[in-house]
């Protein structure tokens, strides 16, 4: 992940912008996980936390919702953010570019929001997860097609087709295991370690 994201402010404006709910539909995408109570999901590339409260509803009081990033001032934000809206559930995580930092064999569902792209060797990323998550773990990505016409995200040349992701994963050990395709300009993918 190589993007300059400090300064915090700057980026509570960008990633917290009301109009983000109707083309990120994050209750949606949170739904689509599939959580159960007691589960344990990391948002890594959590940024400000946007997806945080309903990750930590889905999960409930008995499950765990690791927030991680790689900038401590969002890790920061991140940490008041849980306590300004109560969010017990919640373990705000500093990781680093190319070690999500989850504790060994916790995690049930990692996610990725608008943050795979940033990765930089994603294969050997992928192959780390597989090896520090728990059995049956999934890994889901939502992340930003190559459309031009897009109004929200990066350049297109500074993302991956949903095919180039899956054929990293693949290279990884991770197994496609759904496609939603409700989100007009993002594609949501779920992988497994296990056919």
């Amino acid at each position: 992940m190589t993007d300059d994201f400090s300064g915090i402010e700057r980026w509570v404006e960008r990633f917290e912008d009301p109009e983000r709910e109707a083309w990120q539909q994050p209750e949606r995408v949170v739904a689509a996980l599939g959580l159960e109570r007691g589960d344990v999901v990391a948002d890594v590339g959590a940024g400000t936390g946007y997806f945080v409260p309903w990750l930590s509803a889905a999960v409930g009081d008995s499950g765990t919702v690791f927030a991680a990033d790689v900038e401590p001032d969002m890790v920061e934000y991140l940490r008041e953010r849980a306590d300004r809206q109560d969010l017990v559930n919640v373990v705000p995580v500093l990781c680093s570019y190319d070690d999500p930092r989850l504790p060994a064999h916790s995690t049930d569902v990692v996610l990725f929001v608008n943050t795979w792209h940033h990765v930089e060797d994603r294969v050997a990323y992928a192959e780390r997860l597989r090896d520090d998550l728990r059995p049956g773990a999934r890994l889901v990505l939502v992340d930003y097609d190559k459309n031009p016409e897009r109004p929200h995200g990066p350049p297109p040349e500074h993302c991956l087709s949903p095919e180039e992701a899956i054929a990293e994963l693949e290279q990884a050990g991770w197994w496609l295991t759904k496609r939603h395709d409700f989100l007009r300009w993002q594609y949501v993918l779920e992988f497994s370690t296990t056919d």
